[in-house]
C-alpha cells in the first residue's frame, strides 16, 4: 500500500533538508510512497504545527520542528509498511488489494 508523506515547511534550508532525506530514505528502501512539499502556511497550519520542517505520513504528524536523520524517517516508513500490511491481511477478506 502505497504511503502518503508531507513535508510541511515555508521552503527554508531545514525544509529542504528535510525532503532531501524523506526522498532519499524513500529510494533507497524502495518504498512506494509519495513525497509532497506543502509551503502554504495554512495548509500547514491545518496539522496544528508551529514549527518547521514537520513530517507528515499518512495525515499523522510524526516528526516537527527538527531535520530528522535517514536512519529515523527509515524506520518510521518501514514500521508504517509493516503496519498497514498486517491491517490488510487481518481484515478477513480473501483478497489482499480489498482493503
Amino acid at each position: 500500500m502505497r504511503i502518503a508523506i508531507k513535508i510541511l515547511g515555508t521552503g527554508c534550508p531545514k525544509c529542504k533538508q528535510t525532503t532531501a532525506v524523506v526522498q532519499e530514505a524513500v529510494t533507497e528502501n524502495k518504498i512506494d510512497a509519495t513525497i509532497e512539499k506543502v509551503e502554504d502556511i495554512m495548509e500547514i497550519m491545518k496539522y496544528n504545527v508551529m514549527s518547521t520542517p514537520a513530517v507528515v505520513i499518512n495525515n499523522e504528524v510524526k516528526i516537527k520542528g527538527r531535520v530528522p536523520s535517514k536512519a529515523e524517517i527509515t524506520a518510521l516508513l518501514m514500521n508504517n509498511s509493516q503496519t498497514k500490511e498486517s491491517d490488510a491481511s487481518n481484515c478477513g477478506c480473501s483478497d489482499s488489494n480489498c482493503c
